[in-house]
């Protein structure tokens, strides 16, 4: 697969498969600490799978080039990078394709991201076709929303999700996590919700909390 990636285990023979997506200009290496920090420890170990997204111009940042899942445009334009995201869902699905050739099940692998790897979370694992554990959001929104109904995968109808905010978002406003939420209300998904007092950032009450219902999913 030629995309950079790092692999972390807390253990061998793992039993469960988390794959993290980072935000705008990082990469994998951005929430390394935070796998670190998780306990999960009472479902066996776990293989933790960070990908880069790939270099592109980001249009909201003048053409500037940085690792990014798909192109942001103008705040409040209303318009997503269909074919930008159309090709990261296509690497998100290799890398649980990889996983599952590896002998890991789909239904042990939770996909899990920050902004807008929280989005691509969203689009790629409401529309995986094989039942994933869960799929976690955090700091994110949910792009091609009005399609999301006539693609989503009846295999993932009922996945878990957990979906957390701050209260205080500076980058991303927190009513795009309620629009989200709503989409997920329209379809019966049942979700988590979880606000903190910060900004767009993580916080050690947020990796508690993502802990438990790790723990809970993946039991």
């Amino acid at each position: 697969m030629a995309v950079n990636l790092i692999e972390l285990e807390s253990g061998p023979a793992p039993t469960a498969t988390l794959i993290v997506l980072h935000g705008l200009g990082a990469d994998g290496n951005d929430f390394v600490p935070v796998c670190r920090a998780l306990d999960l420890d009472a479902v066996g170990p776990v293989r933790f799978v960070l990908p880069d997204a790939p270099e592109r111009p980001v249009t909201r940042n003048g053409g500037y080039i940085m690792r990014a899942w798909f192109d942001v445009f103008a705040p409040g334009s209303g318009i997503d990078d269909e074919a930008g995201i159309r090709a990261s869902q296509q690497i998100v699905e290799a890398l649980i394709a990889r996983e599952t050739a590896r002998g890991m099940p789909a239904s042990r692998i939770v996909l899990m991201g920050f902004s807008q790897g929280c989005a691509m979370a969203l689009v790629a694992g409401l529309r995986q076709t094989e039942r994933l554990a869960g799929i976690a959001g955090l700091s994110g929104y949910l792009p091609l929303a009005g399609k999301t109904a006539a693609e989503r995968s009846v295999a993932n109808r009922d996945v878990p999700v957990f979906l957390a905010h701050g209260l205080n978002d500076s980058v991303v406003d927190i009513d795009r996590a309620l629009a989200a939420r709503a989409v997920l209300d329209d379809l019966s998904v049942s979700y988590d919700w979880h606000t903190y007092d910060m900004d767009h950032e993580v916080s050690p009450d947020e990796i508690a909390d993502l802990n438990r219902w790790l723990l809970r999913v993946l039991a």
